[in-house]
């Protein structure tokens, strides 16, 4: 099982000090593993580059069996956990970027008081990585953007909420732009591979082809910025509002109805034994995201209903 586990990491990074560096092992310990691999089996799985390795054509089906197995077996050991009363060991829960900075720290706390012997280990990656991680039994959960569209998978809504407009505040107080004029202005668009950013096309109507021209950004945070250095406008969700709109000179509106939101939720596969424990968590992060605000229309923010500052940033930006 152990060279399964290690050679499933080499597959995965494609380079053996990722790899070994993933598995807590130096890389002439995971050399050695793989080639004793490869001496058991009688056949070559990997090809040895300078930089980078490839996997033979015995390797790439092995890797995917190698998945299989690891996935079994995991989910072999779930079956005790799930027996058990309440939820303990680790719990690998992926977020997305556009979530995790916002919500995380208010599940972390709420997890730990419902599941004291819980050992979370959250990670953060765009939606795609999440979905693969998930598929190949590296995640047992993910908070992400719904619908993901995966047979394979539960999806459990948790709240929607709204995307918000962030202009400078030079702007405050002028007509709040349709989706047709959005088109015609300077938007600021996260990086490909962030469903937000798909999202924010959907509502402008825009097309991958012309959004490549757009200025990026890597971040949330990077684009308020960038806003508030008179770049440009962008979309945020509405959770992001209280952290990013007070660290820039930026104005937040809402958009006119019908408002562009998006839902979240958490998913996780169906065959995982540890389902109803997953449901239950599912509650308990719906529970401390609503606390905290989310979804309810509550972002730090007293917004006014065509757009513009909060009544308290307006009147500082009246103060000579």
């Amino acid at each position: 099982m152990k060279h399964l586990r290690y050679f499933e990491a080499l597959a995965r990074h494609g380079h053996f000090g990722r790899a070994a560096e993933a598995c807590a092992i130096s890389q002439p310990a995971l050399s050695l593993q793989m080639k004793e691999l490869e001496d058991i089996l009688g056949a070559a799985l990997i090809e040895r580059g300078t930089r980078q390795i490839s996997l033979t054509p015995l390797g790439e089906s092995f890797a995917a069996r190698a998945r299989d197995i690891l996935r079994a077996v995991d989910e072999l050991a779930q079956l005790g956990r799930a027996a058990q009363d309440a939820l303990t060991g680790q719990l690998r829960l992926g977020v997305i970027p556009t979530v995790a900075p916002y919500l995380l720290p208010g599940i972390v706390q709420a997890l730990a008081l419902r599941y004291p012997d819980l050992d979370l280990r959250p990670r953060e990656a765009v939606t795609r990585r999440l979905i693969d991680d998930l598929a190949e039994g590296r995640l047992d959960a993910a908070i992400v953007a719904l619908p993901v569209s995966e047979s394979g998978l539960v999806e459990m809504p948790l709240f929607a909420e709204e995307f918000l407009l962030v202009r400078p505040r030079k702007d405050a107080g002028k007509p709040v732009p349709s989706s047709e004029m959005l088109r015609e202005m300077r938007l600021l668009l996260l990086e490909e591979g962030h469903c937000f950013r798909d999202q924010a096309l959907s509502f402008c109507k825009m097309s991958p082809s012309v959004a490549r021209d757009m200025m990026e950004g890597s971040s949330l945070s990077t684009l308020v910025q960038m806003v508030g250095a008179g770049i440009g406008v962008t979309l945020i969700p509405q959770m992001a509002i209280a952290i990013e709109a007070g660290s820039a000179p930026v104005t937040v509106a809402r958009l006119a109805a019908p408002r562009p939101s998006r839902m979240i939720g958490m998913v996780w596969r169906k065959t995982n034994p540890l389902a109803a424990q997953l449901a239950e968590v599912a509650a308990a992060v719906r529970a401390a995201a609503l606390a905290g605000g989310a979804g309810s229309g509550h972002d730090g923010f007293d917004l006014e209903p065509e757009g513009g500052l909060p009544k308290a940033s307006r009147a500082e930006s009246r103060t000579p």
